[in-house]
């Protein structure tokens, strides 16, 4: 049996979900700031994958500008928990975050794709939800997902209910990962998340990878 704090490269992929320009880069400095210490832990992530030639996929929204695949459910609040008038429910307004094609929609160049990388469109919370990243992965005979990006308790949280119910195992990188919400993201990190999976830094997730290099 694999040792807990042991991954095999080979066997093992990393996903950075919604590490885009729209997200990360956009015009507010408190976003800014707070996704300075995970963009420099996530590319100490992704070094180390490169390191050990693994599988290394981005999950991106992709939405269309006229919101025409754009989730339109009846809710009580928008992202930022504000309520939502009734007449906004029953003629949406909402305006895409990030368009698909555009500068927002692109990968920070922080984490920049290789050729060889999995890029998957998404077009809602979970990458998994009609998309090709299960097929990928299972293609390539990956059993575990290092999992890195925001927002932790929507985006992250979602493709990680998934990806357990398909019985992969799961490593969530805690300062690799953010939400605006910072009480969500230390709530899955501290009493969801480790019912789920490991959850490791991206120091730690280094070390795990030596410790697998080779098997």
């Amino acid at each position: 049996m694999m040792a807990i704090d042991t991954l095999i490269p080979a066997r093992t992929a990393v996903l950075f979900f919604d590490m885009l320009n729209g997200h990360v880069k956009k015009d507010d400095p408190k976003t800014q700031a707070r996704y300075q210490p995970v963009v420099a832990a996530a590319s100490q992530v992704l070094q180390a994958a490169r390191a050990n030639s693994m599988m290394v996929a981005y999950a991106a929204a992709n939405h269309r500008a006229d919101n025409a695949t754009t989730g339109q459910t009846i809710r009580d609040t928008n992202g930022r928990l504000q309520p939502i008038p009734l007449e906004q429910n029953q003629k949406p307004i909402f305006k895409p975050v990030v368009s698909g094609g555009t500068w927002e929609s692109a990968v920070i160049d922080e984490l920049a794709p290789a050729p060889e990388d999995y890029l998957i469109p998404k077009y809602r919370w979970s990458a998994f939800y009609q998309t090709y990243l299960d097929l990928a992965l299972r293609t390539r005979g990956i059993n575990t997902i290092i999992i890195c990006g925001g927002s932790t308790d929507v985006g992250v949280a979602s493709t990680a209910y998934a990806a357990r119910d398909m019985d992969y195992n799961l490593v969530f990188v805690s300062d690799a990962s953010s939400s605006p919400e910072t009480d969500n993201h230390e709530q899955f990190m501290r009493r969801i998340f480790p019912r789920m999976g490991r959850v490791r830094t991206a120091a730690q997730v280094t070390e795990m990878l030596k410790a697998g290099a080779g098997k």
